[in-house]
């Protein structure tokens, strides 16, 4: 541990410091998924369409994924206080532009900027946190704090800019972002000292090609995810060449790492079983974890709750993931068996996945939904940071720093997939359902014609025209339909999530190996990332 006056003044407090650290990192880590906070009114505020709004997200994910390797030869080079300086103005000048901007030409590039400047903050400041901590014990809880933080950004974010949006139009938020970074900045000059965290090293021979590389594949990746099925996948030629892209890219990429003396990744750390074990468990469980903004959307679309009552709403999953953070964590620290807390976590999902398909109808009151919610963060919080210690823990303590890269590519593939899936069921579901409800519409149809004509009597009482009323009312079916239509889709989608979460926890449960891998954080292993 360094002495507590190295990185800080003499005379800031220990809790000052913490402060700081946190107020540095909490306006990065709210950036990352923020046009996911109001999906519609990110779209609507530019005009672009909801794909564009998830392709901006999965290039942060890719700056952040692909910039993780090449980051700490620049960790290395300069002190942390004037690093910390050029990552904080970056990050305002690419708020700004994100800001100012209309044109996704412009946005994309400047997404994928914030998610290497992301990169750089996380390392730097959670490296400054390690280095105040001595025990395993706290090594964990900073682990815990991090990683419960990261998945609580997303009900967070709905509800701090609902109030915002509800206000302004959605880009304003970038500019808050932008005076958010204010604070920590001013805290930075005035507190740090001018030191190093480790021996400065050089800036020469960057594997620049294997960022490029590995960047490429990624963003390519999460392109064919978002946009493959609105362009019918290979039916399309983005789609082919963008394939063709990745493999091409890939293939260089593993060659390089294979022939370079010193690779962006050592490859050795796939010949450990529990680490590839570990690397699907993240996977399935960000597929999982993601498929909650299924739910989010059949409260808007649906039930037409507005974004702060959501925002409120998803407090409860918030409440439910610091709830299974806490868990997880007095688990590892007891050295409790890893496939216990991974069947207990996915019994939780399962529960969840399964109790929504029952749950979902046309109405419903907002407080049947505060249960599930908190136990569907019960289960993300008690699965995160034990998979991730569990992925870092699975090889040598010399691979730990590719174990932790390679940890962070499975979370962004997982993200990915998870978009990718959910277009999927969308467009096929939908249509499906959408194409019975349509044909089974007429005005043979008894049922259907008294919804007609009970939509009709409610306009005329309430003074509407008879042909007003006949319009409005077929309208008003059909807005029934889309809201059956959703309902539909959510619930094949959360069969489909059930069905390979119960795979998943017999997967777990019949590999009894898992436990030789000892949970466990040393001072040699990486910070959280």
């Amino acid at each position: 541990m360094l002495p507590k006056s190295f990185l800080f003044k003499s005379w800031v407090p220990e809790w000052l410091v913490k402060i700081t650290l946190f107020i540095v990192l909490l306006p990065s880590l709210v950036l990352f998924f923020l046009p996911m906070a109001n999906v519609n009114a990110a779209a609507g505020n530019t005009g672009i369409e909801t794909y564009d709004v998830y392709f901006s997200v999965a290039l942060f994910y890719a700056g952040y994924v692909s910039f993780f390797s090449l980051e700490r030869r620049f960790f290395r080079f300069l002190a942390a206080k004037e690093y910390f300086i050029i990552i904080t103005i970056i990050q305002i000048l690419s708020s700004y532009v994100c800001y100012a901007t209309q044109e996704n030409s412009i946005l994309f590039p400047f997404r994928f900027i914030q998610g290497m400047a992301f990169t750089m903050t996380v390392n730097l400041s959670l490296s400054m946190i390690y280095s105040r901590l001595r025990t395993q014990r706290a090594r964990v809880i900073g682990y815990s704090i991090f990683f419960g933080m990261l998945v609580s950004m997303i009900p967070f974010n709905n509800f701090i800019t609902a109030e915002i949006i509800d206000s302004f139009n959605f880009n304003f938020l970038y500019k808050c972002a932008m005076f958010s970074y204010l604070p920590s900045l001013l805290f930075l000059l005035l507190f740090m000292n001018n030191v190093r965290l480790d021996v400065k090293f050089p800036l020469y021979q960057l594997d620049w090609p294997s960022f490029l590389l590995y960047a490429i594949s990624l963003t390519l990746t999460g392109y064919i995810m978002v946009y493959g099925q609105e362009y019918y996948w290979l039916e399309d030629p983005r789609i082919c060449w963008s394939t063709l892209a990745i493999l091409t890219c890939g293939a260089l990429f593993f060659i390089r790492q294979t022939s370079l003396k010193r690779p962006y990744f050592n490859l050795e750390v796939f010949k450990y079983r529990n680490f590839k074990l570990g690397a699907l468990i993240i996977i399935i469980f960000y597929i999982c974890r993601f498929a909650l903004s299924i739910t989010t959307t059949y409260f808007q679309n649906v039930l037409k709750l507005d974004p702060i009552h959501i925002g409120y709403i998803t407090l409860f999953n918030i409440l439910g993931i610091i709830i299974g953070v806490i868990i997880s964590g007095v688990f590892v620290l007891q050295n409790r068996p890893i496939r216990l807390l991974w069947i207990y976590g996915f019994m939780l999902l399962f529960i969840y996945y399964a109790g929504m398909i029952v749950i979902f109808t046309i109405e419903a009151n907002e407080n049947y939904f505060y249960l599930p919610l908190l136990i569907q963060g019960l289960g993300v919080g008690m699965l995160m940071t034990p998979s991730i210690i569990f992925m870092v823990a699975s090889v040598p303590e010399r691979l730990s720093a590719t174990s932790a890269g390679i940890c962070l590519l499975m979370r962004c593939l997982g993200f990915y997939f998870s978009i990718g899936l959910m277009n999927y069921f969308e467009l096929y579901s939908k249509s499906k359902h959408f194409n019975t409800f349509q044909n089974n519409i007429s005005f043979d149809n008894t049922t259907s014609f008294q919804k007609i004509e009970h939509y009709k009597n409610l306009l005329t009482q309430h003074g509407a025209t008879a042909t007003y009323a006949k319009k409005a009312a077929n309208k008003m079916l059909v807005n029934t339909i889309n809201a059956q239509d959703h309902i539909r889709y959510a619930i094949d989608y959360y069969e489909a999530i059930s069905a390979l979460i119960i795979v998943t926890i017999i997967m777990v449960a019949l590999f009894p190996y898992i436990n030789r891998t000892i949970v466990t954080i040393t001072k040699k292993q990486p910070s959280p990332f």
